[in-house]
């Protein structure tokens, strides 16, 4: 098994129409759609389609999204995308979302070293960078602990119910190989 996407405690995997269910459901959680770019339901017709004819290749895709499995107990716990990937720059964004069912077990914590070893030595990333909320301190904690850099506090950045909220940039360069 590849180790850039395996721990003691989960695997990182492309997803399955077995996952179909666990999509629908973290991508119509309306309480998310605020750190998404998408602010409509997915039907699971496209979300199967999306499945079924992603070539899970970041250079045609711009993308790569993958399941993030407990593999100590069989389950999916969230998703985490590398995102509006730029070739020519070697960096992407990153997207985390674990279940709220499975919050505060570590796995956010745990995602992160798997997915900054593969973008950086699998998929030859420069960097990866994140967006996340100014009053979201668990992620940031998260993010920093493992190396990442505030690099910006953009105000009033994201309209969500109401009121403007301030989102801090997180960047995280590797060292040359």
């Amino acid at each position: 098994m590849n180790s850039y996407l395996h721990s003691d405690l989960l695997q990182l995997r492309a997803p399955e129409l077995t996952d179909l269910d666990f999509l629908f459901h973290i991508e119509n959680d309306t309480r998310q759609w605020c750190v998404s770019a998408c602010k409509t339901p997915y039907s699971r017709y496209l979300l199967q389609q999306y499945i079924e004819t992603n070539t899970h290749d970041i250079y045609a895709d711009k993308q790569v999204r993958l399941m993030i499995e407990d593999h100590t107990r069989g389950v999916l716990v969230g998703a985490v995308d590398l995102f509006d990937f730029s070739p020519a720059d070697r960096r992407a964004e990153i997207g985390l979302v674990i279940d709220r069912a499975a919050r505060g077990r570590g796995y956010a914590r745990a995602v992160l070293p798997l997915l900054c070893q593969y973008a950086q030595h699998v998929l030859g990333l420069h960097q990866v960078y994140a967006y996340i909320f100014e009053d979201n301190v668990p992620a940031r904690t998260i993010f920093s602990d493992y190396g990442f850099t505030h690099v910006a506090t953009l105000p009033d950045w994201v309209f969500s119910e109401g009121k403007y909220i301030n989102v801090c940039l997180y960047q995280l360069i590797f060292a040359d190989k």
